[in-house]
């Protein structure tokens, strides 16, 4: 048994060890050569957070994907480029958005060089993800042009907040289905449409990854209440401090208004104070971790995995199912 990419996924068959392993690699070489330009500052910029590292997730999608046609493919690894490109510009995008002064364990970009560089860089990820998928053709472009809609779609909403009489908690689950659910479901979609994979299974693992995507993004969501070193190299409890009401706290909102518990109107008070006092803000991540909003968060954690798990269940037995179905158990506990 093999540990394969940050993620720590465990392959048991040598050849789709070899597979993933080679083709994360040459996904890690085409992401540093598709930030290349010829004016240095931009490089640097722009493979500021390709050299911070991360999980490849989405990559590592699409290589087990394409595991169900030809991984050798042509078109395999630059669709695997594309999707990390999209979500390396976003993540420059939601920091300039957040705030945020950390990311990966490093300065975000827009704590180094302001926020007009960073929204600029992630433009320039934009446009290079756009001129390789040019190449893989106009299916390609079609379906990288949806999820991109539905990314933005998402983000919007979330900003927007929910409408008059509309729950918090399924807005918040639309949204995250298109912040997040979006990009993932396209990895899976790319790596089996582009190693020529039968049209069903490349509708089976697009539907296992909209589900393991929405999963994922919760698993985070409790961790940054429950963690005290977030994976991600995000401070513990950023989300908390800015205000932005994940699902650990929508689901403590709608047990205060159903219960009306004098605990959980407190809490609720408390996070809708100035949380950028460092002992205010303490106190309030001390008293989410204990309350049984985080539970629930984790058992809707649970739920999408699943999903996502029960989503494979037409794919014939084999090594890059069961590593699919790994992944669900992963997300799982990193919510754990």
């Amino acid at each position: 048994m093999t540990v394969v990419g940050p993620f720590g996924l465990s392959v048991r068959d040598q050849a789709l060890e070899a597979d993933v392993q080679a083709g994360l690699t040459a996904v890690e070489e085409g992401l540093l050569e598709a930030t290349k330009s010829e004016v240095p500052f931009i490089t640097q910029a722009a493979q500021h957070l390709v050299r911070a590292g991360g999980k490849r997730f989405r990559p590592l999608l699409v290589m087990l994907a394409a595991q169900f046609g030809d991984p050798y493919a042509p078109g395999v690894v630059p669709s695997a480029v594309v999707v990390e490109l999209t979500h390396l510009a976003t993540l420059y995008h939601d920091d300039v958005m957040d705030e945020a002064q950390v990311r990966r364990g490093v300065d975000s970009a827009n704590t180094r060089w302001g926020n007009s560089v960073a929204v600029l860089t992630g433009d320039f990820l934009f446009a290079r993800a756009s001129q390789i998928l040019a190449d893989l053709g106009p299916e390609a472009v079609r379906v990288q042009a949806l999820a991109f809609e539905r990314l933005v779609t998402g983000q919007i909403l979330e900003t927007a907040g929910p409408t008059d009489g509309r729950d918090p908690v399924e807005h918040y689950l639309d949204v995250l289905g298109g912040k997040t659910g979006s990009l993932v479901a396209v990895s899976c979609r790319f790596g089996a449409m582009m190693s020529g994979a039968d049209e069903t299974v490349v509708d089976v693992l697009t539907q296992y990854g909209e589900r393991l995507g929405v999963a994922f993004q919760l698993a985070d969501d409790v961790l940054d209440i429950a963690s005290d070193s977030h994976e991600s190299g995000k401070t513990p409890g950023t989300d908390l401090r800015e205000g932005i009401p994940t699902l650990p706290v929508l689901r403590l909102r709608e047990r205060a208004a159903r219960l009306g518990h004098p605990e959980d109107i407190a809490l609720c008070e408390l996070l809708d104070s100035d949380l950028s006092d460092d002992a205010r803000h303490a106190e309030a991540l001390a008293a989410l971790r204990a309350h049984p909003a985080l539970e629930q968060a984790r058992r809707d954690t649970v739920r999408y995995a699943e999903e996502a798990r029960a989503a494979l269940a037409p794919l014939a037995e084999c090594d890059a199912k069961r590593a699919l179905v790994e992944l669900c158990d992963l997300v799982v506990h990193r919510a754990g």
